[in-house]
């Protein structure tokens, strides 16, 4: 494309380097690599929770690769010496996010497959085919406290009464912004509006040509996107009765708005990314902002520690009604109603609860804690990045992310037609349809509204939704 900065070879293999986050730039002597910071302080030591029965026998665990790689080196080992201290044989299958929903559903149909799996947003679509946690997120109540309303909301049937999945953890989703871009704009702490963002991303394409980084493709962070802006205008998929209010004044004004985005500060790239794009754009300086966690910039510590000194970070945009993002993972584990070793599945549950700052460490400050006070070093953390952050405060503003992330369904629940509206694209669509001149604002909503109607209607006669709240 002829506006489009192009990539020179070595910051092109340092952002490729970002699809699989796997630090590969590091092991091959690629770009110019600032090799693994070494932490500024030894790790927790965690604990030991004593399962409430014997356990015995095989438990097979599927879940992601991890964004943040020092989480799998630290959990698949910490994992199987759990399973030989208390006689369960472990296995642990990683897999990319992507193809989770897929093999899930593959094992649900074949009536087999593993008794664990880890999926990255809620799936309140699998509930009839999952077993009940309440026990377990009863039991972890009973022992840590209250849980994040953000994590209970993203995995309970208020109609059911039923907790579909257990949420030990969740991840928030800030802007991710280039200093250097954004300061010659009278930014140099990034867009704090949707407006700023509008305007300082206009001129950093027009001065630097280099484009926004907000998708609207079939993939998860546009559907996170979609969200965060529909919520910052006072829309939303449904009302927290679980009714559909989706074609509203609001919708239209957020569809709008997000069109205008796409013509001053965007190029077509945004409607054929994946997952990984905004990261490797981000790193390239191909991308002035994009909304993300934090693991592209944790790679670029080791890859390229220029790059990570760049990116800062922002919380929620401000718009006409709110400033509010969704969380960027939200973490549904599940025990399919054909595992073979349930038993194990929930004892481990309650056991890597109870490790929480284990996983907080490890996965780098990716991962933060469904009960918050198993980690009350958090906010020294973050204040003073034990993993070397350049300002050591560069994530303290992660502090409040509870007070501008939530849920999806958000004013309701993740109920089980949030689940498939979520899995089948329709908000990016939408956004998408609009901003490439495919129909009018209010007809792209319309039609949004056309699709997700039936959904709700078909999980409602199915007697998965009802009057919400809970």
């Amino acid at each position: 494309m002829s506006n489009r900065v192009e990539f020179d070879r070595r910051r092109f293999l340092q952002a490729s380097g970002l699809v699989t986050l796997g630090g590969a730039l590091a092991a091959c002597g690629g770009g110019s690599g600032g090799g693994v910071p070494e932490p500024t302080q030894s790790a927790p030591a965690g604990t030991f929770v004593e399962p409430r029965s014997a356990l015995s026998g095989a438990l097979s665990i599927l879940m992601w690769s991890h964004f943040v790689p020092a989480h799998d080196e630290w959990f698949d080992p910490w994992v199987r010496e759990w399973g030989s201290r208390v006689g369960v044989d472990v296995t642990v299958d990683h897999i990319s996010f992507s193809e989770l929903p897929a093999r899930t559903q593959a094992e649900i149909q074949a009536g087999q497959g593993h008794d664990l799996i880890m999926h990255l947003a809620p799936v309140p679509q699998y509930e009839p085919s999952m077993l009940d946690l309440t026990d377990v997120v009863t039991e972890a109540g009973n022992r840590h406290g209250t849980q994040l309303e953000l994590c209970r909301k993203s995995s309970f049937n208020p109609t059911t009464g039923k907790f579909f999945a257990f949420t030990p953890f969740w991840v928030p989703d800030p802007g991710d912004y280039r200093k250097s871009l954004w300061t010659p704009t009278g930014l140099p702490d990034g867009p704090r509006t949707w407006d700023d963002l509008l305007r300082g991303g206009a001129e950093i394409k027009n001065s630097q040509n280099v484009q926004l980084g907000i998708g609207m493709s079939q993939e998860v962070d546009s559907n996170m996107a979609g969200r965060a802006l529909l919520w910052s205008y006072g829309a939303s998929i449904q009302d927290v009765n679980e009714q559909v209010v989706i074609n509203s004044p609001e919708t239209v004004a957020a569809v709008e708005f997000m069109s205008r985005l796409f013509r001053d500060a965007m190029t077509p790239e945004v409607f054929s990314w994946n997952a990984a794009s905004n990261n490797q754009g981000l790193a390239a300086g191909q991308l002035s902002y994009i909304l993300n966690s934090i693991s592209a910039w944790r790679t670029s510590q080791e890859t390229d520690p220029e790059v990570a000194n760049d990116i800062f970070f922002t919380p929620a945009l401000e718009g006409p009604a709110d400033a509010r993002a969704a969380s960027h993972v939200m973490y549904n584990w599940i025990v399919p109603s054909h595992a073979t070793n349930p038993d194990a599945a929930k004892e481990l549950l309650l056991h890597y609860t109870a490790n929480s700052e284990l996983t907080a460490w490890h996965s780098k400050l990716y991962d933060f804690p469904a009960y918050p006070d198993l980690v009350p070093q958090l906010g020294d953390w973050l204040r003073a990045d034990p993993y070397r952050a350049r300002p050591a405060d560069k994530l303290a503003l992660l502090e409040t992310a509870t007070d501008w992330s939530t849920n999806i369904g958000h004013p309701g629940p993740a109920n089980t037609a949030e689940g498939e509206v979520f899995a089948t694209f329709v908000i990016p669509n939408m956004f998408a349809r609009a901003a490439r001149g495919d129909a009018t604002p209010q007809q792209a909503v319309a039609d949004a509204e056309a699709q997700i109607r039936p959904v709700f209607d078909k999980w409602r006669e199915r007697g998965l939704i009802g009057t919400g709240g809970g």
